[in-house]
């Protein structure tokens, strides 16, 4: 049976938009993510507190994400995926401007926790939206198409937050998304597809309120452990409710009907692999971004705009890898590239360990172009197995998990990464900065050390896993076709 020329033309019109409509959603996000990372020396000089107490500003945000992600599918399923990205993009371009509007870090951490509320809706219904626009085997490009864009955030949001920060106030930094938020929504009401099942069951409340207690008990505990903030009692105490919430949620989900999060998506190997190896790899590798700002400002002395050319060889590289990452999945497979990837890229972190005042700049932009060029493809290969064997009828839910576990790793890595660096660092004094150099290399050590032993999760993958969406042979038909 053939589709009407009139629908036809219509989903032909979605195919060719929404790429470019979610691009823009996360242009956004990794622009304000970047342009914040470069800012934090001088904010935190700026609202008098140390550099390390600012990861506040960065978990908050990201916490955000992984507490109300997993509501996302469904207010997506039952209000349909037009009103919620618009709001959503309501919400996170509200939040820039009250961020930019802050004058003390109390201010400032509410207003990105309003962010990111609209970055929990934003960047998830985008993508469910994709799922359901492009068929598996188009999935790999449709993702690539939407990425590429996204990474220009990257690429300019250090050296524009370096060079803002450098002539003008820090708080100008967030009034950037403004008009990129208006471009959003007239975006969304011209192309936007609206998605949604009538058949959605129930919000499961308690599972929400047991998960989100226990994930935002947990990296409370996480930001405030050895910062003398509290005795250690009432800290240890909050852990162990923390993970009885978790463990409380646990056996919920496994119990009800409906869960908030379907847990029973990880009896499914790809998608078990993919979310909890996810999960360690970004442990390691989800505090870079707040530690080099500090390497390149605070130990090497660099100015705020040079720190963030320093960055842009990333961006470049990732750029490039996700124009080549389609080639290299389809000729070796999910499992020979995220074993040997995540290899590499935990060695590329280590690697930062040597870099001191003596360092030449070349070396500092190859290194980063490195680190670029294998986060691209680890990050591009993680998230496309998610999908591989989940039904289009569990593709909300499976979205849901998947990027609440991605940014609840993103702020335990901000966390782990600024606990590493509090205990090298000591007493230290920022004066001294010698030893405070020192302290970062051991603290880039032990991520890269993390990172490194993420990739025995990838060891549970099967040679022809992912390759429904890499489009690479099976060795059986590979096999045969030799």
């Amino acid at each position: 049976m053939t589709m009407p020329s009139s629908e036809s033309d219509q989903a032909d019109q979605t195919k060719r938009f929404m790429p470019w409509l979610v691009a823009v959603a996360l242009f956004m996000e990794n622009l304000d993510a970047t342009i914040v990372n470069t800012a934090v020396p001088s904010m935190a000089a700026s609202l008098g507190v140390q550099p390390l107490s600012l990861k506040a500003v960065l978990t908050s945000y990201t916490l955000c994400l992984a507490v109300f992600i997993p509501i996302s599918g469904w207010m997506a399923d039952r209000f349909g995926t037009r009103r919620v990205f618009t709001w959503a993009v309501v919400l996170f371009t509200l939040g820039s401007l009250l961020c930019g509007l802050s004058t003390s870090i109390h201010v400032l951490v509410a207003s990105r926790v309003m962010q990111g509320i609209g970055g929990a809706m934003m960047t998830p219904v985008g993508r469910l939206a994709l799922v359901r626009t492009f068929p598996r085997s188009e999935m790999l490009n449709a993702m690539n198409f939407v990425v590429i864009p996204a990474l220009l955030g990257p690429l300019l949001g250090p050296v524009t937050g370096g060079l803002i920060v450098h002539w003008l106030h820090w708080s100008t930094i967030f009034f950037v998304n403004l008009p990129i938020g208006l471009l959003g929504l007239w975006l969304i009401k011209k192309h936007m597809p609206d998605y949604r099942d009538n058949a959605v069951a129930p919000l499961d409340r308690l599972g929400f309120m047991l998960f989100g207690g226990g994930i935002a008990l947990l990296s409370y505990v996480l930001e405030i452990f050895g910062e003398h903030r509290l005795p250690p009692g009432p800290i240890l105490a909050l852990l162990v409710v923390s993970l009885a919430l978790l463990a409380a949620y646990y056996f919920h989900g496994r119990r009800v009907s409906n869960p908030v999060m379907r847990l029973s998506l990880f009896d499914i190997r790809t998608f078990n692999v993919a979310v909890l190896g996810g999960i360690i790899t970004r442990l390691g590798i989800g505090g870079m971004p707040f530690l080099l700002p500090l390497l390149y400002q605070v130990g090497l002395g660099f100015p705020a705009w040079q720190a963030g050319l320093l960055t842009m060889p990333q961006a470049i590289a990732a750029i490039t890898m996700k124009v080549m990452s389609k080639g290299i999945l389809a000729r070796f497979g999910h499992r020979q590239v995220l074993v040997a990837n995540t290899v590499l890229f935990g060695a590329t972190i280590m690697v930062f360990s040597f870099i001191g005042p003596g360092t030449p700049i070349w070396c500092i932009l190859l290194l980063s172009f490195t680190q670029g060029f294998f986060s691209a493809l680890q990050f591009t290969s993680m998230n496309s197995l998610v999908y591989a064997d989940v039904t289009d009828r569990d593709a909300s839910m499976a979205n849901s998990i998947a990027s609440t576990a991605q940014m609840m790793a993103l702020s335990f890595g901000v966390a782990f990464a600024s606990l590493t660096a509090g205990w090298f660092i000591g007493q230290t004094p920022q004066t001294d900065t010698a030893d405070f150099i020192r302290a970062l290399h051991h603290s880039y050590l032990a991520l890269g050390t993390v990172t490194i032993l993420s990739s025995l999760m990838f060891w549970r993958l099967e040679v022809n896993d992912g390759n429904n969406v890499s489009n690479r042979l099976d060795t059986a038909e590979a096999a045969e076709a030799a």
